[in-house]
């Protein structure tokens, strides 16, 4: 642990990730004792400055963060936990704690794990009225039947040449082959880490 540089009160900064979609989760601190029990155990503990204590993150709500992956800065006073999250990591049952917007901005490649969730969400829990419950009620044929054609409406777009379109068309594709992945129990992070594996 001699890597870190702790401040004058023993803590270093911990910044918690979502490793599959790339969202912040939640900002805390760990001492060395918290981060030595990170490395042990595989799941994310902090340094409560309030209770001045020791805490798992999860140990009473069952909200889990499971280590993925540790990484340093450059200055290596913080330390950035890839983490895959059970439930909520807001103590206010928000999935990120960052969910109060200053300046808005447009959304980045993280909305896909959002939508990912709201798919996921609607396999378990169907809802009258919804066009994702009602995908996965029809089952793979009509799954498959519906991503097949916004491939091909993509690929027309690009012959339009509209950008309009195209953004259109790949936000439809986008969306069905979400669906199509989680009928078939296939979660987005496998599609990425196979992408990384042959990059």
């Amino acid at each position: 642990m001699e890597e870190l540089k702790w401040d004058q009160n023993g803590l270093v900064c911990a910044v918690a990730q979502d490793y599959a979609s790339g969202e912040v989760l939640m900002q805390a601190y760990m001492n060395a004792e918290a981060y030595k029990k990170t490395l042990e155990t595989g799941y994310a503990h902090y340094y409560s400055r309030s209770r001045k204590k020791l805490w798992k993150k999860g140990e009473e709500s069952g909200h889990l963060q499971k280590v993925r992956g540790i990484f340093l800065d450059c200055d290596k006073d913080c330390v950035l936990l890839k983490v895959e999250q059970t439930g909520a990591a807001c103590h206010t049952g928000q999935y990120s704690c960052f969910f109060t917007p200053v300046r808005e901005c447009g959304a980045g490649a993280e909305m896909l794990g959002q939508l990912e969730r709201i798919v996921e969400d609607r396999k378990r829990n169907p809802e009258e009225g919804s066009y994702t419950s009602y995908l996965f009620e029809k089952g793979v044929d009509k799954i498959a039947k519906k991503t097949g054609e916004e491939a091909v409406e993509l690929v027309i777009a690009a012959k339009n040449g509209s950008k309009e379109e195209i953004v259109g068309e790949c936000a439809d594709l986008f969306y069905h082959t979400l669906v199509l992945l989680a009928d078939a129990g296939v979660k987005l992070a496998d599609v990425c880490t196979e992408l990384k594996n042959r990059h």
